[in-house]
């Protein structure tokens, strides 16, 4: 059979090929930081990264998942509840629970997985899902595994919520789910209305703070800390992958009985190894050291700010943005690879977003600031800009 499968699967590429969409990967052969070194051997600005506190090459990080290597060895080799479980587990799920001032912590491999583990053990058909349009793909498909119904409201638009808010009354428990930074537009969600409609439709809320924690309020506590709700959402899931040290892992912290319930019941939690504990110690330095100064954060915003205002001033399209993602909108899918290919002739790594990661006609460049960027970096980044967008008639400065 496999002669004409593949045949079938030949078409589809040559498809994905011929409208634009094929996604190429670049080669890198450095650390990841603000500038990085790809196959070629030719050195580039690197503006594309979730490294946004540029700890993903932290000395002090390397340092404690080196003594972590010497002191608990390379990985785990079973699940949490066999033999998996090390002290820098619990250690990292107790820092978590502080930095989050939430009850409680799980880990676990990925935060796609902790949203693929989160809905199935909670909720059942008799209960409700109301997940913001934009949510990322991981919450689509935790959603997807959950028996419970599923309603949905337009990105970050609250009379839709609260309609569906409204549909949703039959069902015995309710949960709105969102994104805290969505992470192709950069947009915060407006938590606060939403903690307003919950508690006037008695329904509880998970938040993702992937993009967010590191990011958005003041400490880098992430959208319960701007909007000074702090312990008051039920779920936060989040990762270790992109602001706090960009390796892997994920982790849901919230109310201990549903941390409990997760540890449990989640099966992503009970059949995955876990995390491997150099990983694990290094969490524990990050959490650490965020705690201890907010330098890197104070600098992200600034060079944010800075940033989005030069690019705006210039003529680009950019969504609104409150975070450290900056949606240069492109809307053509070639025209996305084209700016993306001529930015790295210039010395710039920034990627074309486009179908199916985003909507149709909604292409893009993702620029991701970070705390490591020096002003000469942006300035570097800018100019290509400027350059690339004269000439591909994007701008006319």
């Amino acid at each position: 059979m496999y002669d004409t499968f593949k045949t079938h699967v030949s078409r589809e590429l040559a498809a994905i090929e011929s409208a634009g969409l094929y996604k190429n990967e670049r080669i890198i052969v450095s650390p990841q930081g603000a500038s990085i070194r790809v196959a070629d051997g030719k050195e580039v600005l690197n503006f594309c990264a979730n490294n946004y506190l540029g700890l993903s090459n932290h000395p002090k990080l390397r340092a404690a998942a080196a003594e972590a290597l010497e002191t608990h060895g390379y990985g785990m080799s079973s699940v949490r509840f066999i033999c998996g479980t090390q002290d820098v587990h619990k250690q990292l799920e107790s820092e978590i629970s502080h930095f989050f001032g939430t009850e409680d912590a799980i880990l676990y491999a990925a935060c796609f997985d902790a949203n693929g583990g989160v809905f199935e053990p909670l909720l059942g058909e008799e209960d409700a899902i109301i997940s913001d349009a934009l949510n990322h793909a991981s919450i689509i498909d935790g959603v997807r595994l959950c028996k419970a119904q599923r309603y949905r409201y337009a990105n970050a638009d609250m009379e839709d919520l609260e309609r569906q808010l409204q549909a949703a009354q039959a069902q015995r428990y309710r949960l709105i789910v969102t994104d805290g930074v969505f992470s192709m537009d950069g947009n915060v969600a407006p938590l606060d209305k939403i903690y307003l409609l919950a508690q006037q439709y008695d329904a509880m809320i998970m938040v993702d703070e992937s993009h967010s924690a590191g990011v958005v309020g003041a400490t880098g506590r992430g959208v319960t800390e701007l909007y000074n709700m702090k312990g008051e959402v039920e779920i936060i899931t989040g990762t270790l992958g992109k602001a706090f040290g960009g390796a892997i892992g994920g982790f849901t912290t919230g109310k201990k009985e549903i941390i409990e319930l997760l540890r449990q019941r989640s099966r992503p939690y009970l059949f995955s190894n876990s995390i491997p504990p150099m990983v694990a110690a290094a969490g524990i330095q990050m959490f650490r050291m965020m705690d201890e100064t907010n330098e890197l954060q104070d600098k992200l915003h600034e060079n944010t700010s800075y940033f989005v205002e030069k690019m705006l001033a210039m003529g680009f399209d950019i969504k609104p943005t409150a975070s450290a993602i900056c949606a240069v909108m492109l809307y053509d899918a070639r025209v996305a690879q084209e700016v993306a290919s001529a930015m790295l002739e210039e010395g710039i790594y920034v990627i074309g977003f486009y179908y199916p990661v985003v909507p149709k006609g909604q292409a893009r460049i993702r620029v991701q600031l970070s705390a490591a960027h020096t002003r000469d970096q942006l300035d570097a980044c800018l100019a290509a800009f400027k350059k690339v967008g004269i000439a591909k008639n994007i701008i006319n400065v």
